[in-house]
């Protein structure tokens, strides 16, 4: 299975019905596959804090959550996550284009690819790495089931070498 492909599937797989996203290149095809998907409500978000916002009042309303994202956003998110989403015990599922690791060759990527893993382990947000199609597939459905059971965000990071 290819690696876009994966994520689509799992993500259909598990219900997730309301999806936001911030654009990011190595999620374009994923991103394409949700657009064209009737029956996941598909919001583009100018910025990573507007889109857990926009998460947070569709689960309020019974949506199953996601939101597509690259990690260069996730430090702009940080409060959000921690005074809406931990507060309020709010589920999503955190799928992070993860920049700056081994592979990347944009030098100015690599610091917040350094941090992402520190930044969600400050907010005790669990998350998986996959590195192949399959591993995603199983890890985003491991990582929705711990999301709804704790009321809480996980995350998985798709690193450079997962595209």
């Amino acid at each position: 299975m290819e690696s876009s492909q994966a994520i689509y599937k799992a993500l259909k797989d598990n219900n997730i019905n309301f999806i936001v996203s911030v654009p990011c290149i190595n999620l374009a095809k994923v991103l394409e596959m949700i657009e064209h998907d009737e029956e996941i409500k598909h919001i583009p978000a100018t910025r990573e804090e507007e889109g857990f916002g926009i998460a947070a009042g569709a689960y309020m309303a019974g949506e199953n959550t996601a939101i597509l994202m690259q990690n260069s956003g996730l430090g702009n998110s940080i409060n959000v996550i921690a005074s809406l989403y931990k507060l309020y015990r709010i589920p999503i599922l955190m799928i992070i284009s993860h920049r700056g690791t081994h592979g990347e060759f944009i030098t100015a990527q690599i610091p917040m690819g350094e941090a992402t893993p520190l930044i969600l382990e400050a907010l005790n947000i669990p998350y998986h790495v996959p590195s192949t199609p399959e591993e995603a597939y199983n890890d985003i459905k491991s990582a929705w089931k711990v999301a709804k059971a704790k009321k809480h965000p996980t995350a998985i990071l798709l690193e450079v070498s997962f595209w």
